[in-house]
């Protein structure tokens, strides 16, 4: 699964499953695949994938897909299936599709702000960042108002079964850095349907601002650290970079104080250069906090400064997944265990596999 998930997948029939898209706000050049039970977002649409040895035949009758390995078959795969909801619109006229979507097999997910003043800014971008791009290609909007939130939320459970919601933002230029959005489109959808909710921000500009998300109705908060070394940080992701890494310490303890460990979470991507030392330091540093590090391999986006980047090796995300799923087991805050959001759901990294699974004893002399 780590093999598949850091070359990509070749498809027979790019039409299987439901429609996946170029560039814009991740996940994406991605398909929803699951495999063996466990649903992996699977890159296909970048460089690397069209050069990967995994293949999907066309589905069958029964919707599942031969996986091979260059010629050798290895298991059958399904691919996740187009929501009912996306056929509907809102009150006022905009599509479902454009509100909300669906990630994984049961997780609906909206930025609920488009725009972002670090990605307006060719300076301070995030090197790796797409979000004006769904935008760009009308298909998304600006701004969606918590009435269309809520309206699309209650849709997508009612349809199509979804289990929990994710509402990240794009930084507006306000000090509480989207905080304040993200609480109103909560309380907007906790009062029309009872989904639990993860929101997604940059650490606000005070601690306040936990209290208030939590009031609103949100179950699991992240904050998204992504590259750790200070020089990575000004070079991939300079904007944020503003906002200083003990900045990010002291939200994610207030953080845990509020909404229990487990209940925060960060992503790291490996790949991006910081070393698996480093990224394993930092996700013990996270878990003694009580703060989940979601661990993903880097996933380069189509027109992004860094879509000729090469995704990290498999032989690198073990090296780092075996070990951080042991740390992971010992601190009790595996991802099962959280509310709502990316690390419940897990498809972006097999982390929660490696969870599961207890390195082998060594052998007997």
């Amino acid at each position: 699964m780590t093999e598949l998930q850091t070359r990509g997948l070749r498809l027979q029939d790019p039409g299987a499953g439901a429609a996946s898209r170029r560039g814009g706000a991740g996940p994406s050049d991605h398909k929803a695949v699951v495999v063996d039970g466990v649903t992996l977002m699977v890159p296909v649409h970048t460089h690397g994938a069209f050069d990967s040895p995994f293949v999907a035949e066309a589905p069958g009758p029964d919707g599942r897909s031969q996986l091979r390995h260059g010629s050798i078959p290895i298991t059958q795969i399904e691919f996740a299936r187009t929501p009912r909801f996306y056929s509907g619109q809102t009150a006022d006229g905009i599509p479902y599709s454009h509100i909300a979507t669906l990630h994984g097999r049961d997780v609906l997910a909206t930025t609920v702000l488009q725009t972002c003043i670090r990605y307006e800014s060719r300076r301070k971008a995030c090197r790796f960042c797409a979000i004006g791009q769904s935008l760009a290609a009308g298909r998304t909007i600006a701004r969606k108002t918590p009435a269309q939130l809520a309206e699309v939320a209650r849709a997508a459970v009612a349809l199509d079964g979804v289990r929990h919601m994710v509402m990240t933002t794009g930084t507006p230029p306000t000090p509480d850095r989207g905080a304040l959005l993200l609480c109103e489109s909560a309380q907007a959808v906790k009062a029309a349907v009872d989904l639990p909710l993860q929101a997604q921000c940059e650490p606000p500009d005070t601690d306040a601002w936990f209290q208030r998300l939590k009031d609103a109705g949100v179950d699991t908060l992240g904050m998204h650290l992504e590259v750790v070394g200070e020089a990575l940080r000004q070079q991939l992701l300079p904007g944020k970079a503003e906002v200083p890494l003990a900045r990010y310490w002291d939200a994610f303890a207030a953080a845990v104080d509020v909404f229990g460990r487990g209940q925060v979470s960060t992503y790291l991507l490996a790949g991006l250069g910081d070393s698996v030392d480093t990224l394993l330091a930092t996700s013990e540093r996270l878990l003694a906090l009580g703060v989940y590090p979601f661990v993903v391999p880097f996933v380069p986006i189509s027109g992004t400064p860094l879509e000729d980047h090469p995704a990290p090796s498999a032989d690198f995300m073990r090296a780092v997944l075996a070990p951080l799923g042991a740390m992971v087991r010992t601190a009790g805050l595996r991802a099962g265990d959280i509310k709502a959001g990316c690390g419940r759901c897990a498809a972006c990294s097999t982390l929660a596999v490696f969870e599961d699974t207890p390195s082998p004893a060594p052998l007997a002399c």
